[in-house]
Formats: C-alpha cells, structure tokens, sequence
C-alpha cells in the first residue's frame, strides 16, 4: 500500500537536503519541534496544512511545487505497483484536438511542448 504520508516526508527530506539545511535549521525557521519535522519525514506522522505551509515557508518552496513532486513520487509508485502486479495500466487521458488541414507544406513530424503535456502535430 503506498502511504501518502511517507512519500510526503520523502520529498520534504530531500527539498531540506537539497538545500544542505539540517532539520534543527529548517525546525527553528518553520517554529515546528525537531521531533515532530523528524517523524513528518519519515512518513510516521501526518502533516497538517498549517504545518505544511510552516515549513514550505521555512524551506522557501511553493506548496504547490511541494505537492507537484508528491504527485509525480505517487504516480510513479502507483505504475510500479501496477507493474508488479501485472496489471495493465490504463492510458493517460489526454484532451481532444481538433484535426487542422494544412496543404503545400512539406511533411515532418513537429513536437510542441505545453507545460502539461506534449502534443504530436504531423503536417500532410
């Protein structure tokens, strides 16, 4: 079972580590006991979103960015145990596009990169 508290307190580790902050620094700054932020990151306590936006603030990292990488950790974790238990894994869902006509173009295969995803845009 894939604990979101766990892969939470992984990602606050190493934002913490990235920076070479220890976790009495990044306590003091976030007003949290050294204790409690220790169990935070090793996933032994839940984390509320008070306390979250304490120490994204203390570690000057958006919430949103924090959640991003939580996000990404999960879904990862989630296709690995999908893999492990072979099970198929569903597609991505991706938005409809509506077909373009384009003539007296020669024909190439052009990647255009959006911030959440990338479409594959073949000229005819």
């Amino acid at each position: 079972m894939i604990l979101l508290r766990r892969l939470l307190g992984d990602v606050l580790r190493r934002q913490r580590q990235r920076q070479g902050r220890t976790l009495r620094e990044v306590s003091s700054s976030a007003r949290v006991s050294l204790g409690y932020l220790s169990e935070v990151e090793r996933g032994q306590k839940e984390a509320s979103s008070e306390l979250l936006s304490a120490i994204c603030d203390a570690l000057d990292v958006r919430m949103s960015e924090l959640m991003r990488e939580v996000s990404d950790e999960l879904s990862l974790a989630e296709l690995a145990a999908s893999a492990a238990a072979s099970e198929p894994v569903p597609a991505p869902v991706r938005p409809m596009l509506n077909s373009v006509s384009v003539t007296g173009v020669a024909t190439e295969r052009v990647t255009i990169k959006a911030p959440a995803e990338a479409v594959d845009v073949v000229a005819a």
